[in-house]
Parts: structure tokens; sequence; C-alpha cells
């Protein structure tokens, strides 16, 4: 059995997309292999057959699944036998909560700050899509997005406040081991790395050193990932 998992791909080969770490970082946590199929802004129809518009992709067998949340979902049905991504019921839920706080507070603010770099790693046979869809996004050109940078940043230090306060409690914000929360929110940072030197975390120690400690898991599986933020 061949298990796939279709990426977003950047320029030089550069892995960005928060939500695809997701799904990398879930197959990781259960011990899972998939083959790493790229597909670029613009390939989005290669993806068609699991009635998707966007990846993560994961095709398991007989078994196709799109979406980042639906993966984990699968994956822990799938695969009981492995290391729980919930840790049940209740860490599932927890989990969801995590993720809407990050789709919702976290991404955007992220997004500001790193978008005039991230237009830097996109594939040029994208670039006419990226930059149309994040302009509608944002209301504005890019250039003026990044104009603004210094203006948003105090934001993203806003919707940190969270993270920050678990993480000065704990290890992971999954408690004392990583689980599919702490890859929710890792995505975003991981995004960021790949993208962009902005020192996002520079005044963050408490999640830079959880950061740290993901990157090195699984064998450094993201700190391997190519990418602009060299302090990480």
């Amino acid at each position: 059995m061949t298990r796939k998992l279709y990426d977003l791909l950047g320029a030089d080969d550069r892995r960005f997309s928060p939500f695809c770490w997701r799904a990398r970082l879930a197959l990781a946590h259960k011990g899972l292999e998939a083959d790493d199929v790229p597909c670029g802004f613009t390939e989005m129809e290669t993806v068609a057959f699991a009635g998707s518009k966007t990846v993560p992709v994961l095709v398991d067998g007989d078994n196709t699944v799109a979406d980042s949340w639906s993966i984990a979902l699968y994956l822990e049905a799938a695969y009981p036998d492995g290391p729980s991504l919930f840790g049940g019921e209740q860490g599932e839920a927890l989990a969801r909560f995590v993720a809407h706080w990050c789709d919702t507070a976290l991404h955007p603010a992220v997004f500001r700050v790193v978008i005039g770099d991230l237009i830097n790693v996109v594939r040029p046979e994208d670039l006419v899509y990226f930059r149309a869809s994040r302009e509608k996004r944002l209301g504005m050109t890019i250039e003026e997005a990044a104009a603004k940078r210094d203006d948003w940043a105090p934001r993203l230090t806003a919707a940190l406040a969270p993270l920050r306060a678990q993480l000065g409690e704990r290890d992971f914000v999954s408690g004392a081991a990583p689980a599919y929360a702490d890859y929710i929110v890792f995505g975003a940072f991981q995004w960021a790395r790949c993208a962009s030197a902005y020192p996002i975390l520079a005044e963050e120690p408490v999640i830079a050193a959880w950061r740290a400690r993901m990157l090195d898991l699984f064998g450094g599986l993201a700190r391997a990932a190519p990418a602009i933020d060299a302090a990480a």
C-alpha cells in the first residue's frame, strides 16, 4: 500500500503551508510515512479527485481525506495502536478550539507580518494568482501591507498572549508531551520560518524555546525543511 500526502510547493522546494505541516506532523506522531506529492498554488486540479481545491490531501490505500483536521481525525481512527493525537474525546474538543483560535487570531496576525516576504518564496508561475488572491484578502497591495509590518506587529504580540501563558506553565501546548494541538499551533510558526527572516519571536523566549523543541521532534523533521529564519 502506498500512502501519499499532497503538499503545497513553493519556490526552491519550500513547504510553508501551515495546514500541510499539521498533516505531516500528525503522520509522524503516528509513526507513519507517506510519499510526498508537491502541488503549486496553480496546480490544485491535482487534488480535484478528492473533491478539494486545496491541500493537504492524504491518500491512504483506498481512503482519500482532504483538509488537515479531517486528516487528523482519520489517522486517529484508522491507526488506534499508534500514539494518540488527542488523548481522548476531551482532548479532541480542546484541539478543535485551538484550531479555531489559530485560524481566526494567530494566522491573520502572522500573515500580515510576513506577507511581504512570503511572496518571495512563491513559485514564479504562481505569482499572479498569489498576488491577486492575497491582495483581495488584504484590501491593499502586498507592498503596502509590507510597509505596515511594524504597525501590525503589536497585533501578533497580543494574539500570542494565551500561548505565552500556556507555555509558561507547561512544556507543550498539550501538556508534558506534544500532541495535535501543538502541531496546529506550530504550523503557523513554521509558515513564518520557511518564508521570512523577520524575528517574530525575538521578544518571546518561552514560545521560542517551545518552537525549538518542536523543530527537534521526529528526528528534526521540521528543522530540516528549507527555511529563511536561520535563528530558529
